[in-house]
């Protein structure tokens, strides 16, 4: 029988946790998240209705309302403990709604409850101080979802219409890809300057050597471009050769260095970025399960605090067990005498949460490390570090600056360097920095010296320099500056990011965004004809008044009333714009990118290469954009958009050569097929056989599974060895030495410590990969397979053979055929199995909650829409051509590559639904599945 009291949860994860700190009285149960969302077609925020809103329950969340309405019924009282921020304040709102339309809280107490923790004393805490729904944040959150979907519905068509091929437009996503952009163009328009510094070897009386660069000439000091060539450096070198040289001055200064403040959620994903090499979605999945709760010993724990809040305060609480830890473990000498505060200076931060930090301190990373995997041990050693260190004293360091001179002073050197006096928080830890040039002088040790000591010069160094265009955005970097700017949420930085990648707008490349010419197109069609809506400014003031929103200071439908007013008349005055005027703007801005300017040989990048008459220029079809000639149809050449002989190679017309083999004398090329630049060995083949790529005999199909062997034609005739490129490795980065060790693959890494079983790496047709025996695993975007190390790869394999050997969970039988129901984990993620149908468990739930009556749902969801594909013939015995978790345990067969099939062309009129289904979500809500478009 269900307790007398329901709480309501949105994860399988955190009812489970928060359970066990519950009496029998209390029943726990998940929503699985937001619960309705506003339907995925035109009409759901109605501007001429006084935006009035429209909400359908998703497909999947019939069932779990039915099931919280169930358990509410026995009920007396409803605590709706969804998370205490925006987002859990509407999930919580939607539940209210939904339980007062079905007269399930009539006569019944429904309260919200927050803890920012999930910890025994939290919760308890928290269910014996309940309030009401806060209808200011709840206002937000209508307002910021209206805006997200109207500009999304709106600006969306206009786009499909304007600029085919292009996906869609978000509110705060396509200033995000704004930003990646400009930054592109700064970096095209760049013009390196060159200069030149020189260093001098110099050694003390005592023996001791350092090294000093020059900053005077002649009584001028030098600045930067103080020796503008490689002449000025040489006639410095001159100057300096016959000079003795002394100690003019020493210079001593103490400084003091302070920690950084706690975690919040946009510095958390940049450190992590940093230090560990994760996105921003990998950092939050993973610091979800930690919040959520890890069993430790049998009880199960939330290890850190809520991780989405822009606040930096401690509770007293965590201050005093920092304190006292800091004193126990490193002596009092680490404490300072006052405790740290801290406020955050970032722009629409609530601070209405703490920071990010471990529920208990005094639980260190290496007493819990057996208990969590690999990323959750690095995030919370990483959060435990930070908060522990922002609660320490400071750094003390003696910085020297030595300024050495020649007898005139006509010659002046300068060496700097800095001594740690008392280490204080770097005992435990150092905030790591987007593109700082590491500053050797100044963190180097200098050996002891005294004003007018005598030294010995040893080598004079000239070396030329170039001044280096801005860095691209990092994940890190682009967070960092969206915060500065005051656009978006910390909550939702991960899944805009992910949105822009998504849509093929950017790409990583080296932890680094590079615009697709698809997303420098939007960009430049929107900065153009939507100017307004993607600017800083105004993309931040919107947040400002959504922030007032919450804080009870305006009406959040005057904030619609006034966006949508200046808005839907941008909208309207595109309606008489032509593909021509769109055609010369987007060639005007965006030409000098397309076609660089002409080469030292004269050769013109505008002249068509075919006709040698017409003109090349930017093209709108029905696929997209496209580069062709103007005198079509006289002349029909055309190539894809790209920047010809680009870094990617799309619009090479060759393969590069980068040398021969050493060993078989034959060329090596790079080059680019169907599915993407690789690799060849040897020359091309006939042109009866096209280039595509061959993956290799021997690769992994799903972990823990070993291939097919491929069989060989007997008539076919020996083909070029290829290897495909990994990913995010560009072909212009590729030299021979590269290519060669690509090719030679795959490598032995070295034997397993415990079988002394050889390991490998390989790339086959899933990427990149590791081979231990019969157990394949793949490498993640963040290993390189040319340089992964032993120690990486054993702990990479202990979780496939941990995930491989794991046996099937069998949830019951079948009532209809008797036969059993299982549950296990393929390369598609977790799945339900009966006979041969396989269905995939949804994103977001826990396995382990999934009951048998969940699992039979699934099934016959998954039969019913085999059924429909096979042109709705009954499904007899259920047995689909491949099911989605059917390759966890048949790997697939290998299949040759086939020539890329021209798609149909995309319908004249983009219909409603279609702008639904491509309209972005910025708000945190999680994806949901919504109807198809036609």
């Amino acid at each position: 029988m269900p307790g007398s009291n329901v709480v309501i949860v949105e994860s399988p994860a955190k009812a489970k946790t928060i359970n066990k700190y519950l009496g029998d009285d209390y029943t726990v149960i998940a929503s699985f998240g937001h619960v309705r969302d506003l339907p995925a077609r035109d009409g759901s925020v109605r501007p001429d209705e006084d935006f009035a809103m429209e909400w359908e329950l998703g497909d999947r969340s019939k069932r779990h309302i039915d099931e919280i309405a169930k358990a509410v019924k026995s009920a007396d009282r409803i605590y709706l403990a969804t998370d205490p921020d925006r987002e859990g304040e509407a999930i919580a709102w939607h539940l209210s709604e939904l339980l007062r339309e079905k007269h399930l809280s009539d006569n019944r107490d429904v309260q919200r409850v927050t803890f920012n923790e999930i910890t025994k004393s939290a919760v308890q805490t928290a269910m014996a101080n309940p309030r009401a729904v806060s209808q200011e944040l709840v206002d937000a959150y209508l307002a910021r979802r209206a805006l997200d979907y109207l500009v999304g519905f709106t600006l969306s068509p206009v786009l499909w219409r304007k600029l085919p091929g292009s996906k869609s437009a978000g509110r705060v996503q396509s200033v995000a890809l704004r930003l990646i952009c400009e930054r592109e163009s700064e970096i095209e328009v760049f013009k390196p300057q060159e200069y030149w510094s020189i260093a001098v070897g110099f050694t003390t009386p005592a023996g001791s050597s350092f090294t000093a660069s020059l900053t005077q000439l002649d009584g001028k000091r030098l600045d930067k471009f103080g020796l503008p060539n490689r002449k000025a450096a040489e006639a410095a070198v001159a100057r300096i050769r016959p000079q003795a040289f002394a100690v003019s001055t020493v210079e001593r200064k103490q400084s003091r260095r302070n920690p950084s403040p706690p975690f919040t959620t946009s510095t958390l994903q940049q450190e992590a970025s940093r230090k560990l090499g994760f996105g921003a979605t990998r950092t939050m999945r993973t610091a979800q399960k930690l919040y959520e709760g890890v069993d430790i010993g049998g009880e199960t724990v939330g290890l850190i605090t809520y991780m989405r809040t822009d606040g930096v305060s401690l509770s007293q609480e965590a201050i005093d067990g920092a304190r006292g830890l800091i004193g126990s473990h490193y002596g009092e000498r680490y404490v300072p005498a006052q405790p740290r505060v801290y406020k955050t200076a970032a722009k629409n931060a609530q601070e209405a949460h703490e920071a990010i930090r471990p529920t208990d301190l005094h639980r260190r990373p290496d007493s819990v490390a057996g208990y969590l995997g690999s990323d959750e041990l690095r995030l919370y050693e990483l959060i435990w570090k930070r908060t522990l260190a922002s609660q320490m004293e400071s750094a003390v360091l003696d910085q020297v600056a030595v300024d050495i001179a020649s007898p005139s002073k006509d010659v002046v050197l300068r060496a700097t360097g800095s001594i740690v006096v008392f280490d204080g928080f770097l005992k435990v830890y150092q905030e790591d920095r987007d593109d700082a040039a590491e500053d050797d002088q100044q963190e180097r040790r200098l050996p002891a010296m005294d004003q007018g000591d005598d030294l010995s010069r040893g080598d004079i160094d000239p070396e030329q320099h170039f001044t280096q265009p801005p860095p691209r955005y990092s994940e890190a970097s682009l967070v960092k500056k969206l915060e500065e700017l005051g656009i978006g949420r910390p909550s939702t930085y991960a899944s805009i990011l992910q949105v822009l990648q998504d849509r093929n707008y950017v790409r990583l490349d080296k932890r680094r965004f590079i615009p697709e010419d698809r997303g420098r197109l939007v960009t430049a069609f929107l900065e153009n004809f939507f100017h307004r809506y993607v600017e800083y400014n105004f993309t931040a003031e919107l947040e400002n008044q959504l922030d007032e929103i919450s804080d009870g200071k305006i009406d959040w439908k005057t904030v619609l009333r006034d966006f949508w007013t200046a808005f839907d008349v941008a909208v309207n005055g595109t309606k008489d714009l032509t593909i021509t005027q769109v055609l010369t703007t987007l060639d005007n801005e965006l030409g000098a990118h397309f076609f660089p300017a002409a080469t030292e040989d004269g050769h013109d990048p505008r002249v068509c290469p075919v006709c040698r008459e017409g003109r090349l220029g930017l093209k709108l079809g029905k696929m997209g954009a496209f580069i062709g000639c103007s005198r079509y149809p006289e002349c029909r050449y055309t190539r894809p958009l790209a920047v010809a002989n680009d870094e990617n190679g799309e619009a090479q017309e060759g393969p590069r050569e980068l040398g021969n083999d050493p060993e078989t004398g034959l060329p090596v090329t790079v080059r680019r097929g169907p599915y993407g630049a690789y690799i060849q060995l040897g020359p091309a083949p006939s042109a009866a056989t096209p280039p595509v790529e061959e993956p290799p005999a021997e690769e992994p199909a799903a972990d823990g599974k070993k291939p097919k062997a491929k069989k060989k034609k007997k008539d076919e005739a020996p083909k070029p060895k290829r290897v495909s490129l990994p990913k995010g490795m560009a072909a212009a980065d590729v030299d021979l030495d590269t290519a060669l060790k690509l090719l030679a693959l795959p490598r032995v890494i070295g034997n397993h410590p415990e079988t002394a079983e050889e390991i490998s790496a390989g790339i086959g047709r899933f990427g990149p990969y590791l081979k231990h025996g019969s157990v394949y695993k793949s490498l993640t975007p963040d290993d390189d397979v040319l340089t992964i190390g032993i120690n990486h790869a054993v702990d990479l394999l202990a979780g496939a053979a941990k995930k491989a050997s794991a046996p099937a969970k069998t949830l019951g039988d079948h009532p209809k055929t008797g036969k059993p129901i299982t549950m296990g984990s393929g390369r598609f993620g977790p799945y339900v199995k009966h006979a041969s149908v396989y269905a995939s468990i949804p994103k977001g739930t826990e396995p382990d909650s999934v009951t048998l009556e969940q699992a039979l749902e699934l099934i016959d969801a998954k039969v019913a829409k085999d059924a429909a594909k096979k042109g709705g013939k009954a499904a007899k015995d259920a047995e689909p051509a491949k099911a989605e978790g059917a390759e966890a345990e048949k790997p697939a067969k290998a299949k040759a590559p086939a020539k890329t099939a021209a798609k149909k062309p995309a319908a004249k009129k983009a219909t409603k639904a279609k702008a639904a289904k491509d309209a972005p979500a910025e708000a945190a809500a999680p994806k949901k599945k919504t109807a198809k478009a036609s």
